[in-house]
């Protein structure tokens, strides 16, 4: 009985505020017609603002991926001053609201931040600029490669690696043939965790972004923008993109969790 109640509700909450939106946004993008919804996502500005979060979202990933292994390895095999500051640094952009987080860039890098003046002076555009984006997309992203990876290390030890040191191997073979083989089931998970959130990321790109249409809006800011527009029809359509997206990031996810219990 109490199996079954519990499995309601589940299946109740999940139907409420996850399916059913979930198909309002399918319904509401096709209900107009095909034609329609592929005007929408062809029309420039909509291809302009999937580039720019693809582009951001494979610069600043890449880069997450090579800092979460330095940084995993490093929390997990050595002991060092700064070790727990370092794994709080690495906590914060999931503590900080994304907000928060394009406000300190704009502190930082705005024509009125520390360093705007200077940049100014040399042409150098940071902020309501491509590269505001993709610092913004790093920032939240950072912690998702090294937080699957800081636990995995430390629970499997580092027996394997001292015996292939034992046996010859260097810092960076035993890095390759025996520290990354263990954990690259990990290391992808983070990676598609970290592609998810920098597809969907908003609050920050949207303060650094200056909403330039075709130049700094990405994917998320470009469906605002045509929202606030009464464009409905081409915000729900551009929006099933970024769905399609998610559903694909969960297929992933699972796959990999299935390839993970099958490899134990």
């Amino acid at each position: 009985m109490m199996r079954a109640l519990l499995l309601a509700v589940t299946a109740l909450f999940l139907g409420l505020f996850l399916a059913l939106p979930l198909a309002a946004i399918f319904g509401e993008a096709l209900r107009r017609g095909w034609g329609v919804y592929w005007a929408a996502v062809t029309e420039p500005a909509a291809l302009a603002a999937v580039r720019l979060t693809l582009f951001a979202a494979a610069v600043a990933v890449p880069l997450n991926l090579v800092f979460g292994l330095a940084a995993a390895w490093a929390v997990a095999r050595f002991r060092f001053p700064g070790r727990s500051a370092l794994v709080t640094l690495i906590d914060l952009p999931l503590a900080v609201s994304p907000v928060v987080t394009g406000l300190m860039y704009m502190l930082v890098f705005g024509l009125q931040g520390w360093l705007g003046p200077w940049l100014w002076e040399r042409g150098i555009e940071v902020v309501f600029a491509v590269p505001g984006i993709i610092l913004a997309t790093i920032f939240v992203t950072l912690p998702f490669v090294a937080r699957e990876l800081i636990p995995l290390l430390e629970e499997q030890g580092e027996e394997e690696e001292q015996a292939a040191r034992l046996l010859g191997a260097g810092a960076w073979q035993t890095f390759r043939r025996v520290t990354l083989p263990n954990v690259r089931w990990a290391l992808l998970y983070g990676v598609i965790l970290s592609v998810a959130r920098a597809f969907g990321e908003f609050g920050a790109v949207s303060v650094v972004s200056g909403h330039i249409r075709g130049r700094t809006n990405t994917a998320p800011l470009h469906i605002e923008i045509l929202y606030n527009e009464y464009n409905f029809a081409g915000a729900f359509a551009v929006a099933t993109l970024l769905a399609l997206t998610a559903l694909g990031t969960l297929a992933a996810r699972a796959a990999l969790e299935w390839r993970t219990r099958e490899a134990v």
